[in-house]
């Protein structure tokens, strides 16, 4: 009775083992990029500052006060930045705004932004972690 290992020999083939170091290494990169990946999204959303506007309100032609609110990380200050906007949307008027660390997530202000001419809106337009 003729063997596969017989047959093997007589034609001088060799029989291959899977290439398992080449399986290990492509697992290994597959983890290591994974990782990667999930440790920048986790990272880059530490500092993430949210703003809304919750209102406004025209005081005169040259002030406006903007109700908002924010939620950023516990225990890091923030600064935000409000502009005030006329009829056709240009700024007239811009204000930086910090805020001291708290043990709050959530917070709402009340700010007053003087303009150099009537706004006819007020807004956040962004807010960062100082």
């Amino acid at each position: 009775m003729t063997t596969q290992s017989m047959l093997d020999e007589r034609y001088g083939r060799r029989r291959r083992g899977a290439p398992r170091w080449g399986i290990v290494v492509a697992i290994t990169i597959g983890v290591i990029v994974t990782g990667l990946f999930g440790w920048m999204t986790i990272a880059s959303t530490l500092d993430d500052v949210g703003a809304d506007a919750t209102g406004f309100e025209i005081v005169d032609d040259h002030s406006v006060v903007v109700n908002f609110q924010i939620t950023a990380p516990l225990g890091r200050s923030v600064a935000c930045a409000l502009e005030a906007q006329d009829v056709e949307h240009g700024v007239v008027g811009w204000k930086i705004v910090e805020f001291p660390a708290s043990d709050q997530h959530a917070r709402a202000f009340r700010e007053t932004i003087p303009t150099t001419a009537e706004a006819t809106t007020g807004l956040v337009n962004s807010c960062w972690v100082t």
